[in-house]
C-alpha cells in the first residue's frame, strides 16, 4: 500500500516522503520519484521494542521538515509519541484493523493496543478506515468522522500451470490457504476439517511454520500425506498463480480490515471459502461459501465443485476488484481526501 500511494501521488504532482529502516534492502533515497528517508531502527536487535524508538525517530525528523500532510499508515508504535507529533502539518491516520482483538496478544498487550488506538483517535485530525466495519467502529466509539476508503489489488492474468508440478499439486486439485500462523486465522480449524474428509485432493497450505502454532499444526497433521506445508513464498506470481488454480481458498481470517491476502484471491480468480465473519461478508457479500467449524469446513471440502454457480461467483468477485478494489482508483481517493483535509485544515 505505501509503495502504491506513494507513486501515484508523486504521479499526481505530490511531493513525498516515505520513511524507512536504515537496514532495509532497498538503500536508494528515490523510488519513482518518492523520496525515501532511512531513519535508525534497532528492531532487528532488540525486537518489538524497536519499533517505539524507530517510530519516534521518524517523528523527530518529520519535525525538522516542512510537511504539509503526514500520514500514518497504522498507529500501534506512533501514537504513543502523539504529544510530539509536528505541529503544523495536517495528521491523517489509516486505523488499520482492529489490533486489541487479536488473540495472539496476552492481556497486558491488547489493553495497551486498546489505549494506542485511543492516542491515535486523539492526537489525529483526520482519520481512514479501510473496512466499512471499522469506520462504524471508530465513529460509533469514539463520535468522530472516518473517511472509508478500500484496501487495493491487481488483477492477476495468470493462464500458466508449470510451477504447480514442483509443489506436488494439478490444476484444481488442490485447496489452498495462505496465511500468517496466528490464531485468529483458523488454520487449526481448515485442516482439522480437510483432515477429517474423505477427500482424494491435497491441501497446500501457503505461511512461515517456524512460530510455535505453526510447528505445532505441521506435528499434529505429519500423518496426514494430503497436507502439503509449503513454507513461507513472497513471490506475488507465484502466489496469485496458486490461488488462481485452486479448487477452493479458504481465508480463515477473523479479525482486521479489508485483508490484502483476500483481495487478491478475488483477483486471482480464486473461489473463495471465507471465515464467517463481519470484516469478510462486508467484501465478499453472496460470492463465496462461509465456514465458522471444522465441520463446516469438512462439508464444503465434500460438496464444492466449480460448477456454473460457482464460476459466476468467482467473476462477482473479480468485477469488484475492477470496479471497487483497484490501485488507481483508491489512489484517487487518497489524493481527494488528503486534498480536502490540508484545505479544511488551512481554514
Amino acid at each position: 500500500m505505501a509503495e502504491c500511494i506513494s507513486v501515484g501521488l508523486v504521479k499526481k504532482g505530490h511531493s513525498v516522503t516515505v520513511y524507512n529502516s536504515h537496514n532495509h534492502p532497498y538503500q536508494e533515497e528515490d523510488f519513482y520519484g518518492v523520496r525515501i528517508k532511512h531513519c535508525f531502527d534497532p528492531e532487528y536487535k532488540i525486537g518489538t521494542t524497536g519499533q517505539f524508538i524507530y517510530d519516534w525517530n521518524c517523528i523527530q525528523h518529520a519535525r525538522k521538515e516542512n510537511y504539509d500532510v503526514i500520514l500514518f499508515l497504522g498507529y500501534t508504535s506512533s501514537s504513543v509519541w502523539g504529544e510530539f507529533f509536528p505541529k503544523y502539518p495536517v495528521i491523517i491516520s489509516n486505523m488499520d484493523g482492529l489490533e486489541w482483538k487479536r488473540t495472539k496478544y496476552n492481556y497486558m498487550t491488547r489493553r495497551f493496543l486498546k489505549q494506542a488506538e485511543r492516542w491515535a483517535v486523539k492526537y489525529s485530525h483526520f482519520y481512514i478506515a479501510d473496512s466499512i466495519v471499522i469506520q462504524n467502529y471508530l465513529q460509533c466509539k469514539y463520535q468522530i468522522k472516518c473517511r472509508y476508503i478500500p484496501y487495493g489489488s491487481e488483477i492477476g492474468h495468470l493462464n500458466n500451470n508449470s510451477l504447480l508440478p514442483q509443489y506436488h499439486i494439478s490444476k484444481e486439485e488442490y485447496y489452498l490457504l495462505m496465511a500468517r500462523m496466528e490464531p485468529e486465522n483458523n488454520i487449526e480449524t481448515i485442516l482439522d476439517g480437510f483432515n477429517h474428509s474423505s477427500s482424494d485432493k491435497k491441501f497446500l497450505v501457503i505461511g512461515n511454520t517456524n512460530n510455535s502454532l505453526g510447528q505445532k499444526l505441521v506435528n499434529k497433521f505429519k500423518s496426514d500425506e494430503r497436507i502439503l506445508f509449503a513454507g513461507a513464498i513472497y513471490d506475488t506470481a507465484i502466489t496469485n498463480t496458486l490461488k488462481y488454480f485452486s479448487r477452493l481458498y479458504f481465508h480463515g481470517h477473523s479479525v482486521g480490515g479489508t485483508n490484502p491476502s483476500l483481495l487478491e484471491a478475488m483477483g486471482s480468480q480464486s473461489l473463495i471459502a471465507a471465515h464467517q465473519n463481519e470484516f469478510n461478508f462486508s467484501i465478499l457479500e453472496k460470492d463465496a461459501y462461509y465456514f465458522q467449524s471444522s465441520k463446516d469446513v469438512e462439508k464444503l471440502i465434500e460438496s464444492v465443485n466449480r460448477k456454473e454457480e460457482e464460476e459466476q461467483m468467482v467473476q462477482n468477485n473479480l468485477l469488484k476488484i475492477e470496479k471497487k478494489y483497484n490501485w488507481p482508483s483508491i489512489i484517487e481517493q487518497y489524493n481527494g481526501f488528503i486534498i480536502e483535509c490540508y484545505n479544511r485544515h488551512a481554514k
